[in-house]
């Protein structure tokens, strides 16, 4: 396992920004509005050629634990007891505030090792704060600026007795069977998707509550699930806020938050989509749906609290109605009934997951293809569009995840819409592929000397 770095302080001192600088991307969302970060969000980073699990949190706040900031701060004790170091962010332009010198004392008794970081350490405001630091008992500030880069070296050296571990894993084969399944939950706001999560892992990971729209990063989470076999097998698990309709998404920080859960879609292999059973299948359901798909992403629909909902046959006949007619680019996508409270079909849901990767990720021979495409031809012949006509040839895959076709021949580009989707529903059927989406391109010859 490598070393793992947690970075804790107040609301808005720079924490996400520092996260963001570690792990070489935007993963984190940044805004000078505090209180952004809520779940505690964890990345690979990277400092100066040492490799280490980074964990950015909610700004510590005193509040009510029943609250919810006061959810916000025990997932932020908990990264700290599970972390190597812990980095102490405090804002040295500010200067050292109570709550900085409550959060030092609890860090002193935390056992953790801390790390002092004043950041926004550039310019001369800064001096008075980094003076102020040292009286916190932890040790002489690292000055330091998260959004300027100023000052990696200092901080690489108060981190390297902790972080400096010779890592040797292989990389990942995302098409390896043991490669971890990337499995995003994305839905409306409040439709169970962090307890969900919680439930599968066994454990609060994720603040929950009655307010909509608590989470609002993407937050990835490594599991490992037992399948019928008990073989143990990892799914990297991908929180995401919740989607509204775009004309009641008004806030900067909301915008952001949608489209960081659109950037989890394309990271993800299979996405469940999560109904809340009391509410049924609405329009904003179908599009987040249509928009899974039109990525090239394997999904699986689930109606989660099934346990408190009426009219159950009635009410699963509706929506699967609803979703043919509304997905009629792919027929017959799973549809499951959850509960995330109480648990029951999350072990069928994760392995219809696993199930549908694998069709996402199958390969046909050219030979099977071409068997298959003869009868296929044999059985419909195309069309002669202004009595020109067709002559398709062959055909390939091109490559998997999503499994995508070449069709080559003369005048190809000329086939209607309907006879691609006669020849699309010909793979799914004849290959398995089930509902996950199937690509066919169609490549006519260049030959000018081709009249047929």
């Amino acid at each position: 396992m490598r070393p793992t770095v947690a970075i804790i302080g107040r609301p808005n001192v720079g924490k996400s920004t520092l996260f963001n600088r570690m792990v070489g991307k935007r993963l984190a969302l940044v805004d000078d509005q505090p209180g952004v970060t809520r779940d505690r969000r964890e990345g690979d980073g990277e400092l100066l050629g040492i490799e280490f699990r980074i964990i950015d949190t909610a700004g510590f706040e005193d509040e009510d634990p029943a609250s919810l900031p006061g959810r916000m701060r025990a997932q932020t004790e908990a990264a700290v007891r599970e972390a190597d170091v812990a980095l102490f962010m405090i804002d040295a332009r500010a200067g050292v505030t109570p709550l900085d010198e409550e959060v030092a004392r609890w860090l002193r008794s935390s056992g953790t090792p801390i790390v002092l970081l004043a950041n926004k350490a550039e310019g001369r405001a800064a001096e008075p704060g980094i003076h102020e630091a040292m009286a916190l008992g932890l040790g002489d500030p690292v000055p330091f600026s998260a959004e300027h880069g100023e000052g990696i070296a200092d901080l690489f050296e108060a981190l390297l007795p902790y972080i400096d571990r010779t890592d040797e894993g292989e990389g990942e084969d995302p098409d390896a069977p043991d490669a971890p399944l990337k499995l995003a939950v994305v839905g409306r706001p409040n439709a169970g998707k962090s307890t969900l999560i919680n439930k599968l892992l066994g454990q609060d990971r994720l603040i929950t509550g009655p307010e909509a729209g608590i989470t609002r990063d993407s937050i990835a989470v490594e599991w490992l699930w037992a399948d019928a076999d008990g073989n143990q097998r990892p799914v990297r698990l991908i929180d995401t806020a919740g989607m509204r309709k775009r004309a009641k998404v008004q806030e900067k920080l909301e915008k952001l938050s949608v489209a960081d859960a659109l950037r989890a879609v394309d990271f993800a292999e299979v996405v469940v989509l999560l109904l809340d059973a009391t509410k049924g299948l609405e329009v904003q359901d179908l599009k987040i749906a249509d928009k899974v798909l039109q990525e090239g992403r394997a999904l699986v629909i689930a109606l989660n609290k099934w346990d408190v909902a009426e009219n159950q046959s009635s009410l699963f006949n509706g929506v699967k109605g609803a979703l043919d007619e509304g997905l009629a680019q792919v027929k017959g996508v799973p549809l499951l009934t959850v509960s995330a409270a109480t648990g029951k079909g999350l072990d069928t849901l994760i392995r219809v997951a696993f199930e549908t990767r694998d069709a996402w990720s199958r390969r046909v021979s050219t030979g099977q293809l071409n068997r298959w495409f003869e009868r296929a031809l044999e059985a419909n012949p195309p069309p002669a569009p202004g009595g020109k006509r067709i002559k398709p040839r062959y055909v390939t895959q091109a490559k998997t995840r999503p499994p995508s076709f070449i069709l080559f021949g003369t005048r190809v580009d000329l086939l209607p819409a309907s006879y691609q989707r006669y020849l699309i529903n010909g793979l799914r059927r004849e290959f398995d592929f089930g509902a996950v989406p199937v690509r066919l391109t169609m490549r006519p010859s260049r030959n000018p000397f081709d009249r047929d």
